[in-house]
């Protein structure tokens, strides 16, 4: 995956886990290589300042805490996402198969 494509990704999963508890470069990092992102400690901290530029988390000395803003993007970033599913994860065979049958 190029890199703006996993960053982008990467930020909605800290969005996500920033609901439930303040993040830390520390503690994001290994969940984040959990869910096959292959980043390491500096794409980790460059991510979550570029949230928190964005206004979606604040800084407080090494933590994270999600923002009112960050919470509204998350919120339209869910339906979005429900949206896109919904199209996108049909296998691609059965997507080739219906155009040559049509």
């Amino acid at each position: 995956m190029r890199a703006d494509m996993q960053n982008l990704f990467m930020g909605i999963h800290m969005l996500y886990h920033a609901h439930s508890k303040d993040l830390t470069i520390r503690d994001m990092e290994p969940e984040l290589a959990r869910h096959g992102y292959k980043v390491g400690e500096r794409e980790v901290k460059k991510e979550l300042e570029h949230l928190t530029d964005l206004n979606f988390l604040t800084a407080h000395g090494e933590e994270y805490s999600l923002t009112g803003t960050g919470i509204e993007e998350f919120k339209e970033i869910q339906a979005m996402l429900k949206e896109l599913c919904s199209e996108v994860l049909d296998p691609v065979e059965q997507k080739e198969k219906a155009r040559t049958e049509a």
